[in-house]
């Protein structure tokens, strides 16, 4: 229901008249009269009822068929699928830097309450969280691309290489590990003040043991929902640094499309970004339930 309301929104924003002369001027004539914009929507059925446009649209997206972009001059369904890989490529690689830098330096924090080690992690998480995408981005670009020469600041040709995508990786992941390790850093320092972990300790268990066995699942359950809470936070993220960096993937297209008012483009770009949304929460309620025994006996 949630999914079918946003793209009620979605496309009722996305077809407004501004837009729709927009995009019959780009399509034909940036000169051509008024008179005619209004005959090509008519013509084209943009003059229709609203209801009945997205009815149709909406049936059509059903079966597979997200319709015709008009700055590609392709199927839609050709292009997204293959900017999402690009995307999906870097996704990967920043879950894989991302999740466990946060991790680590959230349980070494939370291990060490207080200590010089928890103020200066804790610090550095603060700090990267308070950095903007764009910021940290511009700051990489600098120093790894125009200082030292070792990597590329802008994709070339949407070329998915080690060296294109590493700064995106680095400037999307930089943001989230504050989060995660701010969190994990929380949950690890309340567990290991619980009294089972004091009994485990009097038992004469090693440090070690307690750690992970004892600490480690219930501190985790907290950042495991904060982890695949940053999805919907990746997509955004993932729309500002793949324009900065003119890597051609899902958040490239979005704004792309938008800017040329590639409705069907645009359309089917939320609809994605909506099932992505949808998923990750379902996902997130299953995967807590899993880690958190008290829920699944409730």
């Amino acid at each position: 229901m949630s999914m079918l309301a946003l793209t009620v929104v979605v496309y009722s924003l996305v077809t407004v008249e501004p837009n729709l002369r927009k995009m019959a001027l780009n399509l034909n004539n940036i000169r051509m009269e008024e008179a005619d914009v209004q005959s090509w929507l008519e013509k084209e059925g943009y003059k229709r009822p609203l209801y009945v446009q997205y009815t149709e649209w909406l049936g059509n997206s059903l079966q597979g068929d997200l319709g015709h972009s008009t700055l590609f001059r392709e199927p839609v369904n050709s292009i997204i699928f293959e900017k999402l890989s690009h995307t999906g490529i870097l996704m990967f690689w920043v879950l894989i830097t991302m999740i466990p830098s946060a991790l680590v330096i959230g349980i070494v924090s939370g291990m060490r309450e207080g200590s010089k080690t928890d103020r200066s992690l804790s610090f550095f998480s603060i700090v990267t969280t308070a950095t903007p995408e764009y910021v940290s981005g511009i700051i990489f670009t600098v120093v790894f691309a125009s200082w030292l020469g070792w990597l590329k600041g802008v994709a070339k040709a949407g070329d998915v290489t080690l060296e294109n995508f590493t700064l995106p990786v680095l400037t999307i992941s930089l943001y989230g590990v504050g989060y995660i390790a701010r969190m994990t850093r929380a949950s690890m320092a309340e567990v290991m003040t619980s009294q089972y972990i004091r009994t485990a300790t009097l038992k004469g268990l090693s440090f070690r043991s307690v750690v992970l066995k004892h600490a480690l699942r219930n501190a985790l359950i907290a950042p495991f929902t904060v982890i695949m809470l940053q999805f919907p936070w990746l997509l955004t993220g993932v729309v500002i640094v793949e324009k900065l960096f003119n890597y051609k993937g899902f958040g490239w297209l979005l704004v792309a499309s938008a800017d040329d008012n590639d409705i069907n483009m645009t359309l089917a770009c939320a609809l994605v970004s909506v099932v992505l949304v949808i998923s990750t929460q379902l996902i997130s309620d299953i995967g807590y339930s899993y880690l958190n025994p008290r829920i699944r006996f409730k």
